[in-house]
């Protein structure tokens, strides 16, 4: 046996050991149970050494110690549930740059459901969103090889890629089992957190979230600044297709919607440090107190699910659309000694009232199934899939053109257009107008008269 298949044997043993002695300083059941558990986790180690040793120097092709603890490593993790995997340091390096904002790829957001590889949600504006992609496609083949087995580090890999260049992909669409093909164009993906803020009618506000990034909370306060500004008095939130992002900015903006001491989120884990129940932190002074419409999908997941349950839950919103993802579980990011990492599983979210989002996901209070309108006749000049009009603007934004305000005013005009259109929408303004309705029959704080109730007699 070479010294370093040795000496990383031993380095797993001394991992093994110290997790087990962490474990075991509870209390003096968890010690004996630790024990038990460390007698089993010795004579497993010792099984896995005499493996490791097996392959290095058995099998047909020599492998690097680290190739076979990276392999093992992934196997592990994998076994473990869809969202645990184990990220060498390139895949580390990588995860941590999602979070800014800007990456390279196709523009989706992917998870593994019932052993397939299944799209979260389209980003908006991206290449998948643009070719058609859709929230709950199944991806089955990435350039002709097929992704049964395939590990979520893995398909993230084969999807991303040099921008600019092609890959090809097959879907399975559910709802009515066919199979499309799809040849997209990888982009560097430029997320904008908060889009459309505008009122729509009636004073009614209306802002996308289309994910929970560093600046998310700052921008979406903007916009509802914005909104107050331009004479809103309530509002729709969108979070259709939006796939979560950072928890702690999905609780910020939460609350700003719920008074100090509410129930945000809980979480629950193995152990007693993991089990964590926040608490709405704002004042009364910050709370905006509108009349409140949040929309998803099955698109929606994580940190949008977490913020639609609270809200739902503290009776502060009106959940409309359809049954959200389910995604509601906690990945911790452990960082290793030599640069790779563990996204590891440690708890699960639930909603104020104790509902685990895990697998089931937010279910609406008005369900409303989205209805796509049939493309519109269009006689425009087309070239390549893009109209003239698009293609000029993309050639002042690579020339350094900024918009003038015409531009941005078409813009916010299409916008409104596309919007008024939305079945979903038109269903949150038409709950919003109800909402108004409710509160104008609410009894007015006046107070009682000093007089008996009176009696009414039936005619006998």
């Amino acid at each position: 046996m070479s010294k370093k298949v040795i000496y990383v044997i031993l380095f797993i043993c001394l991992l093994f050991a110290g997790g087990i002695s962490r474990a075991a300083t509870d209390t003096d059941k968890a010690k004996e149970k630790s024990s038990s558990l460390a007698n089993d986790l010795y004579s497993q180690v010792e099984l896995f050494s005499y493996a490791l040793t097996t392959i290095q120097s058995e099998y047909v092709e020599e492998k690097t110690p680290q190739d076979l603890i990276f392999g093992a490593l992934r196997g592990m993790l994998s076994s473990l549930d869809p969202h645990s995997q184990f990220l060498d340091p390139e895949e580390y390096t990588e995860l941590k740059t999602e979070t800014q904002g800007k990456f390279g790829g196709l523009g989706i957001e992917i998870s593994i459901r019932d052993g397939l590889l299944t799209i979260i949600t389209p980003i908006e504006d991206t290449p998948a969103w643009k070719v058609g992609l859709q929230a709950g496609d199944r991806i089955v083949k990435i350039e002709d090889e097929l992704t049964k087995d395939l590990t979520l580090g893995d398909a993230v890999k084969r999807l991303r890629g040099d921008p600019g260049t092609e890959i090809n992909i097959t879907v399975l669409r559910e709802e009515d089992f066919k199979l499309y093909d799809y040849t997209i164009i990888r982009e560097i993906i430029k997320i904008q957190d908060v889009k459309d803020a505008h009122i729509l009618e009636d004073n009614i506000g209306y802002v996308r979230l289309t994910e929970f990034r560093e600046e998310s909370h700052k921008e979406f306060h903007k916009a509802l600044k914005k909104l107050r500004d331009e004479g809103a008095d309530s509002l729709i939130l969108d979070l259709r297709n939006n796939p979560g992002g950072l928890l702690n900015v999905a609780i910020d903006i939460t609350e700003e919607f719920i008074p100090e001491g509410e129930i945000v989120v809980s979480t629950r884990g193995r152990r007693a440090s993991q089990t964590v129940v926040t608490y709405s932190r704002s004042t009364p002074s910050k709370i905006l107190d509108w009349p409140l419409v949040i929309l998803i999908n099955e698109g929606s997941a994580s940190g949008s699910e977490i913020l639609a349950g609270a809200l739902k839950d503290n009776k502060r919103a009106v959940i409309v659309g359809a049954t959200s993802f389910g995604k509601g579980s906690v990945q911790s990011v452990i960082p290793l000694p030599d640069g790779s990492g563990l996204r590891l599983t440690t708890s699960k979210y639930f909603t104020p009232s104790g509902i685990s989002i895990h697998g089931t996901g937010i279910t609406p209070d008005v369900i409303v199934k989205r209805e796509v309108p049939p493309p519109e006749a269009d006689d425009k000049e087309k070239t390549n899939g893009k109209d003239v009009e698009q293609i000029f603007e993309e050639i002042k934004e690579k020339n350094g053109d900024k918009p003038k305000n015409g531009d941005m005013d078409k813009k916010l005009a299409e916008s409104h257009e596309r919007l008024m259109k939305d079945n979903q929408v038109r269903s949150a303004i038409n709950v919003i107008k109800g909402i108004r309705v409710f509160k104008s029959f609410q009894p007015t704080n006046k107070p009682a008269a000093d007089t008996k109730p009176a009696v009414v007699e039936s005619a006998s």
